[in-house]
């Protein structure tokens, strides 16, 4: 299941950030998104912490799923969320959030040790978004945009695209290929890469990659569903229907299925060079 708009056959959108719409649409379902989207793995957090150091930045902080995570190892965390409902369900769990757009949003000449972006990264414009961490990072510190990446088997797969395809014939979301998810998700992390080099404030990108699995039982799974982009707006019906359609194929698999994530992180560290203007 993919939540990023259409890019070109076989590859996600390089220019999600451009879909605004979808990228305000997650509070929605904030008690449902917080419930049900995995954490990070914790030797990524710890990693990232023993690069860079306790000042986080978490761009795109949604309901503070990460910036829970860098608070738990000790990190002074502020959040930056362009969604007021998501912003006020991580305020209530005892985040700091300030609503904006990173692109838009007024440092007030603050630095950080880290950027992070925990699947947020893609709605914003990478360029701009590179710019402005090199702006807000003390030298030294480091960005770091991580995202999840997983396979579902094949039966689930198809159930929903079958489902979803009848429902939804006209959505600008690509579905799930039948490929390997993590090879289309690379031109992603590769435009990641390019546009921070772009920025001229950074060493070279390099990718750090952890792989862990999780095994849903069919209410876990289909408790996660309506958080994911294309399922967002469908009306109560037509997702019923995309339910009741992948509920079945996780009956057919016992009741519960295996899932391997792999969570990707593109980090790269801030050099001396001036800032961008």
């Amino acid at each position: 299941m993919v939540t990023l708009p259409p890019g070109e056959p076989g590859t996600p959108s390089l220019e999600p950030h451009r879909v605004t719409r979808v990228a305000v649409s997650f509070g929605s379902h904030a008690a449902r998104y917080d419930r049900t989207r995995p954490a990070y793995p914790a030797a990524l957090v710890e990693r990232i912490v023993a690069a860079a150091g306790p000042g986080i930045l978490d761009v795109g902080c949604g309901t503070g799923t990460a910036s829970r995570q860098f608070q738990a190892a000790g990190c002074r965390v502020l959040g930056v969320e362009p969604d007021a409902r998501m912003a006020d369900f991580a305020r209530r769990g005892g985040l700091t959030v300030e609503e904006s757009t990173f692109e838009t949003w007024d440092p007030a000449d603050r630095t950080f040790d880290a950027v992070i972006a925990a699947t947020a990264w893609h709605w914003v414009d990478p360029l701009a978004g590179a710019a402005k961490a090199a702006r807000v990072l003390r030298p030294g510190g480091l960005l770091a945009p991580f995202w999840h990446v997983f396979q579902l088997p094949q039966e689930i797969s198809a159930a929903f695209t079958t489902a979803y395809t009848r429902v939804a014939p006209d959505s600008p979301f690509r579905l799930q290929p039948a490929g390997s998810t993590l090879e289309m998700y690379q031109a992603l992390f590769d435009k990641a890469a390019d546009s921070i080099c772009a920025a001229g404030a950074f060493d070279t990108p390099a990718q750090w990659r952890y792989d862990w699995e999780h095994t849903y039982t069919r209410a876990e799974w289909l408790d996660q569903i309506p958080t994911h982009g294309p399922l967002n707006d469908l009306p109560p019906g037509d997702l019923a229907e995309v339910l009741d359609a992948v509920g079945e194929a996780i009956d057919n698999l016992g009741g519960a299925f295996r899932l391997p994530y792999s969570t990707i992180a593109v980090t790269a560290r801030r050099n001396s060079s001036p800032a961008p203007a």
